[in-house]
């Protein structure tokens, strides 16, 4: 699909020369969540997508990982693809040791398929309310129901949506067969804040381990267009608090549709330092809990 035949622009280029962290990063520390647009995959694009990517190779993120001290790294499926994850396992199964996926499925995916996109280095499944092209299925409550196929994969299903709009968060959390993942802090924008009543119900089953949570996409829910996004920070700290065995890190690189000034990806990574993360804790969020839910193998202290 060429960018004549789609009236969405190009999204900004991320910053190519990321600071390093202040902080000593622990070995095998974990980026949970980046996209990727090779070159010569831009016909896979779908027509009705919500943006155009940049053209960005896995050798652009791996000079940025590698200034931020990540070893490993988890490439998610982006919504420009739907259900196509051909440039997606391409990635991380050129390097499964080292990188994971998060693929997006149809209900009729074939067990075959699923086995293959195993064998690649998926890991889970996405599924992104949100965006264009993201909801390969019919409902949420669809989404659910196929968890059943892959409990004994090891898989779980990340969400893209809202987690403030869940009324009945107990009742989707309680569906799923697999783990439960949530994006950019649960998506809930500043404006709403920590005092949401629906972010307090999410707050409240996240306590409880019903979920994880992605602290990715700060600057995805803030209100304001520049670093630090400390509108954000109390949100951040309140899950931290709530339930830190059940975090995990992303830069969201190369941040797609971001309309502010674009971040410094090592910014992004020393904002666990600024919501209070001290160096076991950093290893908890950045380390452990990530081989847990992925499946790398463990680092000794």
């Amino acid at each position: 699909m060429s960018q004549q035949q789609n009236n969405t622009s190009f999204c900004a280029s991320p910053d190519p020369d990321p600071n390093s962290p202040a902080f000593e990063m622990p070995a095998g520390a974990c980026d949970t969540h980046f996209h990727v647009f090779p070159s010569g995959h831009e016909h896979r694009y779908v027509p009705d997508r919500s943006y155009t990517p940049p053209p960005l190779e896995i050798t652009d993120f791996d000079r940025v990982v590698g200034a931020l001290g990540i070893e490993r790294a988890v490439v998610v499926q982006p919504s420009v693809y739907a259900e196509d994850n051909t440039a997606t396992l391409e990635v991380s199964g050129a390097d499964p040791e080292r990188l994971r996926a998060v693929v997006s499925v149809r209900p009729e995916v074939t067990d075959a398929e699923l086995e293959a996109f195993h064998a690649a280095g998926a890991r889970g499944i996405r599924v992104n309310v949100v965006d264009s092209g993201g909801m390969t299925f019919p409902s949420i409550k669809d989404a659910l129901k196929f968890t059943e196929r892959i409990a004994d994969m090891g898989w779980h299903i990340e969400f893209l949506a809202h987690v403030e709009t869940f009324e009945d968060i107990d009742v989707v959390l309680a569906s799923s067969r697999v783990p439960v993942v949530f994006g950019h802090l649960g998506y809930t924008t500043a404006t709403k804040g920590l005092n949401d009543p629906g972010y307090q119900r999410f707050l409240a089953a996240f306590e409880e381990g019903q979920a994880w949570v992605k602290l990715t996409g700060s600057y995805r829910i803030s209100t304001l267009d520049r670093f630090p996004y400390s509108d954000v920070a109390d949100m951040a700290r309140a899950l931290i608090s709530a339930n830190p065995d059940r975090l995990i890190w992303g830069s969201d690189w190369p941040h797609v549709r971001h309309r502010g000034i674009m971040p410094n990806d090592g910014s992004l990574l020393e904002q666990l330092a600024d919501w209070g993360c001290d160096p076991a804790l950093r290893r908890k969020i950045l380390v452990d809990n990530p081989a847990d839910l992925y499946g790398f193998p463990s680092v000794p202290l």
